[in-house]
Parts: C-alpha cells; structure tokens; sequence
C-alpha cells in the first residue's frame, strides 16, 4: 500500500531534471485528452460532465499513487458506460456511490488475497468478445445525440433504435454532419500526430462550428442539458438506498457492485503485461494484486467525491508511453492538469454541441474493435472463435454481466473438451 515505490525508478535513469519535464509534459498531454473522454463517458452513462471530469482527475491521483503499474492511467472507461446507465435509469446518485463503495471493498479484498493471478487467466478470446461487445452498446447509445433528437430514449439497444424510428421526421442533418465531421477530426490527427489527440481539436471545432456557421441550426449544446457546469467541485456524495426498499433492490445492489468489481478488474489487468511491453520495462513489473488494492481505493474516493466507477485504460496508458511518461509523477500531474484545464476553458466547453460529444464516443467505439485482436483469436481455434463470437452477441442483447459470466461459464465447462493453442500474448 506504500505510495512511494520502485515504481519511480525511471526517474532516476539519466537527468532527473529532463526525466521530470516528461512526466510533467505527458500529464498535461494526457490530461487534455482525458477531459472530452471523461465528459462524452459521464454523458452517456446518464451522468452530468463534469462528474467524468472529476472521477478522472481524482482516479488518475489515486491510481499514481496506489496502482500497480508505474505506465497506467486510470480514470473513465467506456466499459463502464452500460452499467453505470441502466443504474442510474432506476436508482439515484446515492445508490451508485454506494455500489461503488461495495465494488471498492470488493477490489481491495481481492487485492489482499492475492487473487490477481486469477483474473489475469480470463481468456483473450472473451476479452475480444467483451470490447467489441461494449463498442456496439456505445455506439447505439449515441444513436439519439447524433441525430440531433433533445429527449433521451431509454438504455436499451431496442428502445434507442425504435425512439430514432418514431422521432425519425425530427433528424437535425446538421447534427449528422457535425457527428461525421468529428470523427474526421479525430481519425486524421490521429493519423497526422501522436501527440495531438484527436478528440482535443475535435472539440475546438464543435465549439466554433456552433458558435459561428451553425449556430442557428438548432444544435444542442451540453449547456442546453446540463446548464452551466465545474462550480461545484469535488461535492461530497453521500451514499444511500432507496427509503423503501425490499430484497430486489438488495440484489440490484449487489448485482451493480459486482458488475463494477469484474469490470474494474479486467479492464486493469487483462493490459498490465502489455503495457509493460508497450514501454519496454526492464525494471518495477506490473503487480496485479497491488493493482487492485488501488482499484478499490480509487473507486471509493471517486465516487464519494462526486465521480463515478473507474479502471486504468490501455489506449490512453499507450498515449503516456509513447510522449515518454516514465513514472507515477505524471498521473499525480495530470490529476492537477485535469482540473485546471477545466476550470479555465469551462465557459467553452459547456457551448459544445453533444453532436460532437457523440462523434467523439462513436470514434472511441470504432476504434475499440481491433482487427489484430480479433485475427488472434481467429489463429487459435475454432472453439475460442465460437466463444468470442458469443461474447459479442450476449454483452449487447442480455446484458452485461449475464453475458460476460455466461461465457466464462461455457469456458470453464467446456474448456477441457477442446485442445486449445497457447493464447498470444496482449498487445
């Protein structure tokens, strides 16, 4: 639990000076990407934006200085999204934080005894099976925002895609646009420079786009939906059940803690060995059980301080690596950079059309959905195929817990039937 460890040892590899500037440089840069990512996740999982802004910058602090990796960067993930949306359709705030509260529990035990090595066994072909499942739950959540509708439909794929039917006569097709164009924006910088993130000039152009040529062609802004926001920071969230409550909601509780305990989970530590790799680590290795143990204390304080669920994330640990973040220090920075970025350019996010929310999520969902990862389990055998396949479907259309554990069910039953390849190593 020691928050200073061998993890800062990259500090002291060549110049400290030089070394800290790069930790400090990856902060800010992480940082910037982190603020669009954190508020279109909060948004989407029925949350207001700056709840995403806070939970990151208070899981990125936590998670520097408690994880078990000296490259991770912990704050909202799109995993999340489902869950925490069909808990807030039914219960309050107070009821997530303290689902979250029993979810962190749950982390730190597991973390304690030492049952790290277990998750990491999850195999590859489920985990495929799982992000491509939650990329297609993502992407029709934002089915209504890119379309320009102003109501919400509920959490369910069915009822997004028969509300877009219904209110199909009131489609803004400037809202499309926008939607279209920002992913173009974010696909072409991510092409063009990997250290200019693509959702960060995405979101300057949503702003002067609306501002300017579209202004009058009816756009939702997130100001709009949720007023004027970050002036209310870090609120304590107490947490709470409802006041007439029965055994159904106990089982909702604990099924909405456990859903964010295996989520946390294997988000975190299906990528510890590959980032590792990723940054060529030679010294401090990755330690799942201390990552828990973090996990658990990131996902106490960040709900009770007026965020919501969190897990270390690969794609943005692969930004860190790659703008040389060597050490714990550049989570600690970016914690501070999170919240000062918000405060100053808060005035202009809130004029942000959700259009360009929207084309943002859509990016991140497309881009979850990895042809490498899949032509890895497709090299296995036919038998991880069929499971993957399995995962895919049951995450969108059952749910995601019955889905997940259902096909770790079928692994564990049906696993010994079948010779399976060694699993590729993550990447």
């Amino acid at each position: 639990m020691r928050p200073c460890d061998g993890r800062y040892e990259e500090l002291k590899r060549g110049t400290i000076t030089y070394n800290v500037i790069d930790d400090l440089v990856a902060g800010c840069i992480v940082a910037a990407v982190t603020i669009p990512l954190a508020m279109g996740f909060a948004i989407a999982s029925g949350m207001a934006p700056e709840q995403g802004i806070i939970g990151g910058a208070v899981a990125s602090l936590f998670g520097a200085l408690f994880g078990g990796s000296k490259y991770f960067v912990h704050g909202s993930a799109a995993a999340f999204i489902p869950v925490i949306a069909g808990l807030m359709a039914m219960y309050d705030t107070g009821f997530l934080v303290l689902a979250s509260i029993i979810a962190g529990l749950m982390l730190l035990s597991a973390g304690f005894f030492r049952m790290g090595r277990f998750i990491e066994r999850v195999p590859h072909s489920i985990l495929v099976g799982f992000t491509i499942g939650i990329a297609i739950i993502i992407a029709f959540s934002q089915l209504g925002p890119a379309l320009g509708f102003r109501e919400k439909s509920g959490p369910a794929i069915i009822d997004q895609v028969s509300f877009a039917w219904r209110n199909r006569s009131e489609i803004n097709f400037s809202a499309v646009v926008m939607v279209i164009l920002t992913m173009v924006f974010c696909k072409a910088f991510e092409k063009l420079s990997g250290y200019i993130p693509g959702p960060v000039p995405a979101l300057a152009f949503g702003y002067f786009g609306a501002q300017t040529f579209w202004s009058e062609k009816g756009l939702v802004l997130l100001s709009d939906q949720y007023g004027s926001f970050m002036h209310d920071l870090f609120a304590l969230r107490a947490p709470s059940i409802p006041a007439y409550w029965d055994l159904t909601v106990l089982i909702d509780l604990f099924y909405y803690a456990f859903a964010f305990f295996i989520i946390a989970s294997f988000e975190s530590l299906s990528y510890g060995r590959a980032a590792d790799r990723l940054g060529f680590n030679s010294g401090t290795q990755f330690n799942p059980d201390k990552e828990l143990r973090g996990l658990g204390i990131i996902n106490m304080f960040s709900s009770l301080l007026n965020g919501f669920p969190q897990s270390a994330n690969l794609g943005r640990t692969a930004l860190n690596i790659r703008i040389k973040g060597r050490s714990p220090l550049t989570g600690i920075a970016r914690a501070v950079f999170i919240i000062l970025i918000a405060l100053l350019t808060a005035p202009y996010l809130q004029k942000i059309p959700v259009a360009c929310i929207a084309g943002i999520l859509l990016y991140v969902a497309s881009g979850m959905i990895k042809k490498r990862e899949v032509n890895k389990i497709v090299q296995m055998n036919n038998y991880h195929v069929v499971l993957m396949c399995y995962t895919v479907v049951a995450v969108p259309l059952a749910g995601f817990m019955t889905g997940v554990l259902s096909a770790l069910f079928l692994y564990v039953i049906c696993s010994h039937f079948f010779e399976s390849k060694k699993e590729p190593l993550q990447e």
